[in-house]
């Protein structure tokens, strides 16, 4: 065993104190060497970066563990829908896998509720550090119920405003100066009248697009106790600023590539690749399809943090939890533990093109725009969690945002996308 990995549980300890006592010594060091049941984790990175990024740290686990035996049992496709229908269904019938790849926050609410997760603030979050290297973002969606229940592995920022230099540049605007997101519009506004290319790069073909852009104009127009607010369900106690949100949304639109209705996020990234659009909203996974030799890094493309989010770090998480029922606590206990180190994140994480929550992993391993997000991290005053990818809502209400969202960019009509927002919390 590791560092920090030798303390085992009462349980195990009598387990194997009970088994040496009839088989002598030699079967307890067996035990304490070999009694491990086969790990079984579930993900849905199956492809591209996500594949990549989880055989690194699976190699990492399995040199520090080899003698525990991995099931990796991944489930493709439905942007981890098809995963989340799969989990549910085990879950719920108390036939869990080991772990799973799971958004924290309130995306967990569900299994709070029924009591189908363990606290694991003694086994696993008093160990390797975590709970001082974690910041306070990251640490409140562990415990989306009060105990720690997960651990996150990685962060993708959502609150990002991505640009075409050359663009901005030949549009006489700089994205820098832009203070908060009405300003933006005005930038747009330039762009269109110098230049050839869109304002906003932008996909209206799925809701969830839209629904990052408004929350995150939400969180910039009207600050952070408002979008706090917004997220625990106290809507008409904040009509104006939700209302005014999604009229900003709604004109940025005319700035909008033509085909945002019929395109992806992939197709809408690629405006600002090849020069056809300036700005483009999106989590930090945009920058993975930025390489040196498309576009350079700050000469062919930047980022500035979107207008009015300064100093505020917009979090999407993977983590993994721990279920009640475990089929293999002691293998389990110490995979969460290893999810949660220095040598895991690093690991993972530059592959991925996210950052690490603990604040004191290496950045040598990150490129530059990466350790730039490092640093901002680090420095973020709070960091609120995502509403679109499940953090910041339980599953039923983020269900009920996105038929709304659905609503407001097939009528543009703000007064029906607000009251769909407000049916959305009841």
């Amino acid at each position: 065993m590791g560092a920090n990995d030798d303390t085992l549980s009462r349980r195990t300890y009598l387990k194997a104190t009970g088994a040496a006592s009839a088989a002598g010594l030699g079967g307890l060091s067996g035990l304490l060497g070999q009694d491990f049941e086969t790990l079984e984790v579930q993900h849905w990175w199956t492809g591209g970066d996500g594949a990549e990024a989880i055989q690194a740290l699976f190699e990492g686990f399995q040199q520090k563990y080899p003698d525990i035996k991995v099931n990796q049992n991944p489930v493709a496709g439905g942007a981890g829908q098809n995963l989340h229908t799969v989990i549910k269904k085990r879950v719920l019938n108390d036939n869990p896998p080991s772990s799973w790849q799971a958004w924290p926050g309130a995306n967990l609410l569900p299994f709070t509720r029924a009591n189908k997760l363990e606290n694991i603030e003694e086994s696993v979050w008093s160990k390797n550090d975590m709970k001082s290297a974690y910041l306070k973002g990251p640490k409140q969606a562990a415990r989306p119920s009060g105990n720690y229940v997960t651990v996150p592995l990685n962060i993708h920022r959502i609150n990002n405003l991505f640009y075409n230099v050359n663009v901005v540049e030949q549009a006489g605007v700089d994205p820098s100066s832009i203070s908060k997101p009405s300003d933006l519009l005005g930038a747009m506004k330039q762009v269109s009248n110098n230049t050839e290319a869109a304002g906003m790069a932008h996909q209206t073909k799925s809701g969830w697009s839209t629904m990052q852009l408004w929350t995150t104009v939400l969180l910039g127009e009207h600050g952070l106790d408002t979008y706090t607010a917004f997220t625990e369900g106290k809507v008409t106690q904040n009509e104006q600023a939700i209302k005014n949100s999604l009229q900003i949304v709604k004109d940025y639109k005319q700035y909008f590539n033509d085909d945002a209705g019929s395109i992806g996020w992939t197709e809408a990234n690629k405006r600002i690749l090849n020069g056809q659009a300036a700005f483009f909203h999106q989590g930090d996974w945009a920058a993975g399809m930025y390489s040196p030799e498309t576009l350079e890094f700050q000469k062919g493309w930047n980022q500035v943090t979107f207008p009015g989010t300064e100093g505020l770090y917009m979090l999407n998480m993977d983590s993994f939890p721990f279920p009640t029922n475990n089929p293999s606590p002691e293998a389990t206990t110490r995979f969460l533990r290893y999810v949660g180190s220095v040598d895991a994140q690093k690991r993972f994480n530059p592959k991925k093109g996210s950052i690490p929550p603990r604040t004191d992993v290496p950045k040598d391993a990150f490129g530059p725009f990466l350790q730039g997000q490092m640093e901002d991290f680090k420095q973020s005053k709070a960091q609120p969690p995502s509403t679109t990818h499940g953090l910041a809502v339980p599953p039923e209400t983020l269900t009920n945002l996105e038929d709304a969202m659905a609503t407001f960019i097939s009528s543009w009509n703000v007064d029906r996308a607000y009251d769909g927002i407000v049916q959305a919390f009841q």
